[in-house]
């Protein structure tokens, strides 16, 4: 069902029509308030605030085509919020947990793709807030560029250019790392 009638079943009383909205978009604001404020702990919380005021304002949408913007726009007020209230401290954004390291064979293996992982989403972190946020938001979700260009209001060529100067960015930088 696309966003547009879910959001008009809504409006109309239909409380289960906006639950598959949060399940379609979930993910997608959980990624754009990480690339915001580069704490995963954090962005989880921002994207429950996020779509609860939406819900909230649902009323006020004006065209319900535009929901995922709309709820992107909100995301947005809400990480700024965030930022100017909290007193942040560098914490890494490396998910220790362990079911995430089941098939390893070793705890030497786990360790080291735990290592990995956190050194990827450090460097994932460092990139600029447009390489960021794309980078983020494609690979929270299985989005496809036109989706990503639709949500940011850029082209499909500007979402393909951002991405790839994310990836070479990575990989420059990783290589670096393992250099060392």
């Amino acid at each position: 069902m696309v966003d547009e009638e879910l959001v008009r079943q809504a409006l109309a009383g239909k409380s289960s029509a906006y639950d598959q909205l949060v399940r379609l978009w979930a993910r997608r604001i959980t990624a754009f308030c990480h690339a915001r404020v580069r704490r995963i702990d954090i962005a989880d919380e921002l994207a429950q605030e996020t779509l609860v005021r939406g819900y909230v304002a649902l009323p006020t949408l004006s065209d319900p085509r535009r929901f995922g913007s709309w709820l992107c726009g909100i995301a947005l007020r809400v990480c700024l919020d965030w930022l100017k209230r909290s007193e942040r401290s560098e914490v890494s954004l490396n998910d220790d947990d362990p079911a995430d390291l089941s098939d390893e064979d070793s705890p030497g293996a786990a360790m080291d793709t735990l290592e990995e992982k956190g050194r990827l989403l450090a460097e994932v972190e460092r990139l600029p807030l447009k390489l960021r946020e794309v980078i983020m938001l494609y690979y929270y979700q299985d989005t496809t560029y036109q989706e990503l260009a639709d949500l940011l209001g850029v082209s499909f060529a500007t979402i393909n250019a951002r991405l790839t100067q994310a990836r070479a960015l990575l990989r420059e930088r990783l290589s670096a790392l393992r250099e060392l």
